[in-house]
């Protein structure tokens, strides 16, 4: 088991100024074995994506990247930036990106072919369910893996976001059933839900979801990510060692 923190889970600090590359000083200490880092949360790429890559590999932490981007476009071409963000993947060190799919229902090319410029061989690609129906569904996602896989890129894989199942009405222990032969990740987080206006919860046992009973279904060997504000390093530990505790990690 492999745990991992999200950035968003220190959302407050990053507003303050905080930079990725201090957090991974702090998911260190904290005794996690990896942090997710966010793109959107990155103010300049040329310095920051190398110190990230820096202090992990001095505390020898496993690196993941969340891309808020697409594969497909509207039109079913393949995202123009993709290269971009993989060459960012190579120089943070990555084990695994994590896209949207995006219009895969329009895409007409040769799945192979368009991701063999890719060095899926060094960086595991995922695809999460987003709060889209475009992307978000059980039906887009195992459209799209059925495919990949068919074209032979068995390694591409699916990132099962718990939280985001409330916000797309789906049903999340069936989604966790039908995708669990693609999980590679798991994100958690729970959702609360008062009089119908959804929000995350800043603790696990708090919310919509029987979060433990949804990981049973799931894979017990890949990564798992917390993935939701919290107030301080004291709650953020309290939580590792809530979910520490249920996996016996």
């Amino acid at each position: 088991m492999t745990l991992i923190l999200n950035t968003w889970i220190f959302e407050a600090d990053v507003k303050n100024g905080a930079k990725q590359a201090d957090l991974v000083d702090r998911v260190a200490k904290l005794g996690a074995d990896g942090i997710e880092v966010r793109r959107e949360y990155f103010t300049d790429l040329a310095s920051e994506l190398p110190e990230v890559a820096k202090r992990a590999k001095a505390h020898n932490l496993v690196v993941d990247y969340s891309v808020p981007d697409v594969l497909f476009e509207d039109d079913g071409s393949l995202n123009p930036k993709l290269g971009d963000y993989f060459k960012e993947g190579q120089i943070l060190g990555l084990k695994k990106i994590k896209f949207n799919i995006g219009h895969f229902d329009k895409f007409t090319g040769d799945l192979k072919a368009a991701f063999s410029q890719f060095p899926l061989d060094e960086i595991q690609m995922n695809v999460e369910n987003d709060q889209t129906q475009v992307s978000g569904t059980v039906t887009a996602i195992k459209t799209f893996l059925d495919a990949a896989h068919a074209a032979g890129l068995t390694s591409l894989g699916y990132v099962y976001d718990l939280g985001n199942w409330a916000f797309t009405h789906g049903d999340a222990e069936e989604a966790a059933k039908v995708l669990a032969p693609y999980t590679h990740y798991i994100h958690l987080k729970n959702t609360t839900d008062e009089d119908g206006k959804l929000g995350t919860s800043d603790d696990l046992d708090t919310g919509i979801f029987d979060w433990r009973h949804l990981i049973s279904i799931l894979p017990s060997d890949q990564y798992y990510a917390l993935e939701y504000p919290m107030a301080d390093d004291a709650q953020i530990s309290s939580q590792i060692k809530l979910f520490k505790d249920e996996v016996g990690a």
